[in-house]
């Protein structure tokens, strides 16, 4: 079973092979998407006049702050338009997928946070409202394996249900991650732009799971993301991460292959 995660502009990132390289790969074992969207999110959140706002971690990492509004917004986009479009071309495709978010069966729960530890522009530490940002908890791994026993092929968005039943946003993924640990995947793929992590422009193509947790302060926003959720997910019993370039013929059997990507695996 592989859990992966893809981004939300997907039409636009991923090679042309990809879709059938998916149904490939889920005729011989189950196949979970999660996937992203936090630029269209951002592209909405501006048609529709809501300025997007970030906040900076005191370790450096740059998140968007999410509002009620914004959570709104971004279950619209997450739930609605990009999840739909995914399920839409894995159909017209021949792969019979399910479209479904977090808060669908609570698939994905989290808490929300209370309070958030900002840096502010003074360069002070500030706590504010931890707003509609979700620390996930747990996964309905029972629902998502009967949908694979049935054949379906379930597609993720990541808005989780918090204890009061409220839209939270989790990051991408850090769900997929969860998903797999918890629906007991050997496999978490990342797709991304890039052939996997880039140190000193060199791929590296193998790390331990403690080479990747020591490496992992010393790598940029995005990369980092994907790190810690391979790091999460191999501590929660997955065999192996993968992070690999979707712009590149057949991405996932590439990647299962280990052909000219990056594999984190138990030391």
């Amino acid at each position: 079973m592989i859990t992966i995660k893809i981004g939300g502009s997907v039409v636009d990132n991923l090679h042309p092979s990809t879709i059938a390289d998916i149904k490939k790969v889920s005729q011989t074992e189950g196949v979970i998407l999660v996937h992203g969207g936090g630029k269209e999110v951002t592209k909405v959140c501006e048609q529709l006049g809501k300025e997007p706002k970030f906040v900076t971690s005191p370790s450096g990492i740059k998140s968007r702050y999410t509002d009620k509004e914004t959570a709104e917004i971004f279950t619209m986009v997450m739930s609605g338009r990009i999840n739909k479009t995914i399920v839409q071309m894995l159909q017209k495709n021949g792969i019979n997928a399910i479209g479904l978010s977090g808060v669908d069966a609570r698939v994905i729960q989290a808490e929300r946070k209370k309070k958030l530890l900002i840096v502010n522009e003074k360069g002070r530490k500030q706590a504010i409202d931890g707003g509609y940002t979700g620390k996930i908890t747990d996964i309905n791994a029972d629902f998502i394996k009967s949908l694979l026993e049935q054949g379906l092929t379930p597609v993720i968005s990541p808005i989780a249900i918090s204890e009061e039943s409220e839209f939270l946003n989790v990051d991408g993924d850090r769900a997929a991650a969860y998903v797999a640990g918890k629906v007991g995947a050997d496999k978490v793929l990342f797709i991304t732009n890039v052939d996997g992590l880039l140190m000193d422009d060199k791929l590296v193509n193998r790390l331990t799971l403690t080479e990747a947790k020591e490496i992992r302060p010393k790598i940029g926003p995005g990369m980092e993301k994907k790190i810690l959720a391979s790091t999460e997910a191999l501590d929660m019993g997955v065999r192996e991460a993968l992070i690999a370039n979707g712009q590149k013929e057949n991405p996932i059997s590439s990647a299962i292959a280990h052909d000219n990507c990056t594999v984190i695996e138990h030391d």
